[in-house]
């Protein structure tokens, strides 16, 4: 669990973050979900942008993602929503 503090330095890097990932029309395939995983591992931080087109509510994404990924979820503005996992490298370090 990140504390507010944790949470607004990763909301920082993540105002100069692009996103990497676009859930469209396919929803949330195990592939995609992959995807992601694979991204957090190397990253720890990642921006998806939700299409209008997805079929799926943003919440519902963001639950599923949370959930399966064992992530914390850092901020979802418009149709952006911002994910964080510590990988095992520890590429960001958190304040305290």
């Amino acid at each position: 669990m990140i504390t507010g503090k944790q949470r607004s330095y990763l909301k920082k890097i993540a105002n100069n973050t692009e996103a990497i990932f676009q859930v469209g029309k396919n929803g949330l395939t195990d592939n995609f979900i992959k995807q992601v995983d694979d991204a957090l591992n190397a990253r720890e931080i990642v921006k998806i942008n939700v299409l209008r087109n997805s079929g799926l509510d943003q919440d519902e994404i963001i639950e599923v993602l949370v959930t399966q990924l064992r992530a914390e979820f850092v901020q979802n503005i418009g149709r952006k929503i911002t994910i964080y996992r510590e990988s095992k490298d520890k590429i960001i370090k958190l304040p305290n």
